[in-house]
């Protein structure tokens, strides 16, 4: 082994059973690694950076898994993987890393986008990426509930009940805005969420939440009361799988080879 290979990946997480593999079932990571058994001829376990869920998207998800020297150059790998993924996969990038690397376990933050197209008429082209929400939003509101949530807390509240139960739900956002854009012509809000590791569906929990205070139906201090009350049945729906992108994964610089 001579050290790591690191690959990014896009996909349309539209018609897969989520990230993880899964037997019998079509996901990100069980068809990457099928794609790499066939080009370098031997068994290979990937780690990833995160594990979407079913029907969610990534712009830059990142995968690593060992080296070994008989291995094919990245730049070759890239082209051969990209002719082995199924439609909906791409690979944009690999590289070396050194060994230990883990894109899990050494990612200092990662960012997620959620997009939502507010008000009475569906969209057409975001259809697929974004949540149709029927109402108009208070742009003002949603931002304003959003400071609460900035920095390091408990976010039990805000996570599926089953993966917080008996472990640590401290994580720390560092930043969430909330911009309108226009995609392809059409108004949406895109949620923008950084921060240094995410709870299972812990974003999709946030923006319905946001979206629970840009209606009106809650107002902007509720969200200081969800996180505090550390119950999921304190905070709000959870948004829908197919709004929300991983958009991006950082490393220390120190990790490249």
């Amino acid at each position: 082994m001579t050290g790591t290979t690191v690959l990014t990946l896009s996909y349309d997480g539209s018609d897969f059973a989520g990230f993880a593999r899964q037997p019998g079932l079509s996901t990100i990571q069980g068809e990457v690694e099928s794609a790499l058994r066939t080009a370098l001829r031997r068994e290979v376990e990937t780690v990833g950076a995160g594990r979407t869920d079913a029907g969610v998207h990534a712009l830059a998800q990142v995968i690593s898994f060992e080296a070994h020297d008989a291995d094919v150059e990245p730049a070759s790998l890239l082209r051969s993987l990209n002719a082995l993924t199924p439609p909906g996969i791409v690979v944009t990038g690999a590289r070396d890393a050194s060994a230990g690397f883990s894109a899990r376990h050494s990612a200092v933050a990662r960012e997620y986008r959620y997009r939502i197209v507010p008000g009475p008429v569906p969209p057409l082209f975001l259809a697929r990426y974004a949540w149709t929400v029927r109402h108009t939003l208070n742009l003002n509101d949603m931002r304003q509930a959003a400071t609460h949530l900035l920095g390091e807390h408990d976010f039990r509240s805000f996570c599926v009940t089953e993966s917080g139960r008996d472990r640590r739900t401290y994580r720390r956002l560092d930043l969430i805005d909330i911009t309108p854009e226009s995609v392809l012509g059409e108004h949406s809000l895109t949620v923008r969420v950084i921060g240094n590791a995410f709870l299972h569906s812990m974003v999709r929990v946030i923006v319905g939440s946001l979206v629970e205070v840009g209606t009106g139906r809650r107002s902007p201090g509720w969200m200081r009361d969800a996180l505090v009350a550390c119950e999921r049945q304190a905070a709000g729906p959870t948004a829908p799988a197919h709004g929300l992108t991983l958009w991006h994964v950082t490393y220390p610089e120190e990790c490249w080879l």
